[in-house]
């Protein structure tokens, strides 16, 4: 999966919020059909967003688009997939999943639609909102290939607040062990780690604060719920100039070393070796894949007179 830093949802029965999320620069829209959408409108919404995601794609080729279905046991997720499988699709935001056989059973829909629609690659995004998916979280994120992100749950009144009935607060400490759970299971499988939003529209400083511990803790993209908060999710999770600089040099520092016999160097000051390299380079990996950073013909080796090279560590 793209690694989004920023996934903003929209209704899906008002196609014109669109625009404000592409003008704002969403990595990610998230067409919902679930708990945005009033009962008696959800049946309209579903042409509605097949029609929006052709429109979308005729005017931006880049930007993820995702469908929040119905959960399973509404009985309309089959309907909403019929529907929004359509050409121009990225994924599917899958709800209320609790156990590895709900990805399953999302599985065989997708498959079937797929197949009838003429489509294919589709992702998910699989959101935890249930207590069950916080234990089975390595399961679910291991059930398919088509598990793309998880996200870390935290919400101030949310599902998973309701869930787990802890009393939220803007330091998110209530919710470190859930969100940690979730994030390991993705590092083990490999895929996008997401952390949850932030409810509180006007607090941008709060969101800045949060985004920035999540991206200290090991997430590397976020929930939005509002336009006015992609900019400050985007800037806390794109890979910085100094930040991108530091690790080329490292890792030309180290392949340095290591030609002229050394298995480990200074590098500005810091103790170096080849897991600190190898490190750098999937970090590096990332930034070039991270949409709005420096894409891999933008990466450049580090002047040798910028290297920070101080000496041989331990003489070896």
């Amino acid at each position: 999966m793209v690694p989004y830093r920023s996934i903003l949802f929209v209704p899906g029965h008002k196609p014109a919020w669109i625009d404000k999320a592409l003008a704002a620069g969403a990595d990610c829209i998230v067409l919902d059909l679930e708990d945005s959408v009033p009962a008696d409108l959800k049946l309209g919404a579903r042409q509605t967003v097949a029609e929006s995601i052709a429109a979308v794609r005729a005017r931006d080729t880049r930007v993820g688009l995702f469908v929040r279905v119905n959960p399973l046991d509404t009985r309309l997720t089959g309907g909403d997939l019929e529907a929004v499988v359509v050409p121009g699709l990225t994924g599917v935001f899958a709800p209320k999943i609790s156990v590895a056989s709900d990805v399953l059973r999302y599985d065989a829909l997708l498959d079937h639609f797929e197949e009838r629609n003429g489509v294919s690659g589709l992702e998910y995004i699989v959101p935890v909102e249930m207590i069950g998916a916080i234990q089975n979280a390595r399961e679910i994120a291991l059930a398919s290939p088509r598990v793309g992100a998880m996200i870390g749950p935290t919400a101030e009144h949310a599902d998973i607040a309701r869930a787990v009935g802890y009393r939220w607060t803007p330091e998110g400490e209530e919710t470190l062990y859930l969100r940690s759970r979730i994030l390991l299971a993705c590092r083990e499988a490999g895929i996008h780690p997401l952390t949850g939003l932030w409810e509180r529209l006007e607090d941008l400083a709060g969101l800045k604060a949060f985004a920035e511990k999540g991206r200290q803790l090991g997430f590397r993209g976020m929930i939005a719920i509002h336009p006015s908060h992609v900019a400050t999710v985007n800037e806390a999770f794109t890979p910085t100039a100094d930040e991108v600089e530091f690790h080329e040099g490292l890792v030309a520092a180290y392949e340095q070393a290591a030609a002229a016999g050394h298995g480990a160097v200074r590098y500005r000051g810091v103790h170096i070796d080849k897991a600190h390299a190898d490190t750098a380079a999937e970090w590096l990996a990332h930034a070039r894949a991270t949409p709005g950073g420096r894409g891999a013909d933008d990466v450049r080796p580090a002047p040798a007179d910028r290297l920070g090279i101080d000496a041989p560590e331990g003489g070896r």
